[in-house]
């Protein structure tokens, strides 16, 4: 049985751009799909796609049980959406901006207004509800318009880099909102350029690179498939380099990079923080003072160096065109 979310072959050009190029998904009920991938890789023209705002040109797209391409209306009816930029009305007010989705959605007044005030609430908002939302602060908006999302209590949310452009505090508590909503038996994909944001969020990541999924896994597979784990340590003197390469060839899984000038040592390892404290040890015992020493992971960079064979900055210059295209043309759909 396909999961909430099923995308087989899903491919969409734009002139000679292939935005997707046969993209498969599968989300279970109840889980998040964390959809990793630089700026242009194709992951907003895929949530389009299956969100209804653009047709793909073949493929096939299941969300709710229901078909993307023949039954687009009751698959609205069905999803929650958030994009990158908070879609709200600057002249309304919170609540109003509320109570008027429930409204398009057909809820009578009383029912809009108790659901309006049940997610100001939900979302710390509720000091701010009858100011204008131009007055919001970014993260303020964000909250509001992941309300605006929720209004109908969809079993299928998609939410587009969510978090983009919001200051750390600001992102840890969307990311409470967020785990609340999948406890409560959400199925969510979500889009996203932060491994530590897909990190705390998804049970499952796919990453995509030139509309393509070229790895699936839990992140600690995906950082597994980079090189896992490593040991750093910065000796305090440059003539205890050699014993230290010892002390640490002893517990890696690999040769281990000396940087002679800076007095960096480094080793792939396994084993976790149970591993470093018995490398400390060691260290200690061999009389080897340390300056700093850390268990490191991969990062974004790591990830798509080993996967794709270039960084996240570079992908973002080269592929950037492929959603921007996807704008330009509902544009010209919309007028």
């Amino acid at each position: 049985m396909p999961g909430a979310i099923y995308a087989e072959g899903l491919v969409k050009t734009f002139g000679d751009v292939r935005a997707l190029d046969g993209v498969d998904l599968d989300v279970p009920e109840g889980t998040v799909l964390g959809l990793l991938g630089p700026n242009g890789a194709g992951k907003t023209t895929a949530v389009r796609c299956l969100t209804t705002l653009l047709r793909p040109d073949s493929g096939k797209a299941v969300v709710a049980g229901l078909d993307v391409l023949r039954q687009p209306n009751e698959v609205r009816r069905s999803i929650g959406l958030s994009g990158q930029f908070a879609a709200v009305d600057e002249y309304l007010t919170g609540r109003e901006n509320l109570q008027m989705v429930g409204q398009l959605y057909q809820m009578k007044g009383r029912a809009a207004k108790a659901r309006a005030a049940e997610l100001l609430e939900q979302f710390h908002l509720s000091d701010a509800a009858d100011r204008p939302t131009k007055t919001y602060s970014g993260g303020m908006r964000r909250r509001l318009d992941l309300a605006a999302a929720l209004v109908v209590s969809p079993p299928v949310m998609f939410m587009d880099e969510p978090t983009t452009g919001l200051d750390p505090r600001n992102r840890q508590e969307l990311w409470e909102v967020i785990k609340q909503l999948v406890a409560g038996g959400t199925t969510l994909l979500l889009t996203t350029q932060y491994l530590e944001e897909a990190d705390h969020l998804a049970h499952d990541i796919a990453v995509v690179d030139h509309g393509r999924v070229i790895a699936r896994g839990t992140s600690d597979q995906l950082k597994a498939r980079t090189g896992g784990e490593r040991v750093e340590v910065v000796v305090h003197e440059r003539d205890r380099i050699a014993t230290a390469s010892e002390v640490l060839a002893g517990f890696g899984k690999g040769s281990t990079t000396v940087e002679e000038h800076t007095r960096k040592l480094t080793v792939p390892v396994t084993g976790g923080a149970k591993l470093l404290a018995e490398v400390i040890r060691e260290l200690d015992t061999r009389g080897i003072e340390i300056d700093d020493i850390g268990l490191r992971r991969p990062t974004l960079d790591d990830v798509f160096l080993s996967l794709t064979g270039h960084l996240a900055e570079m992908a973002d210059e080269a592929n950037g065109s492929a959603d921007d295209a996807g704008h330009e043309q509902e544009k010209e759909t919309a007028k």
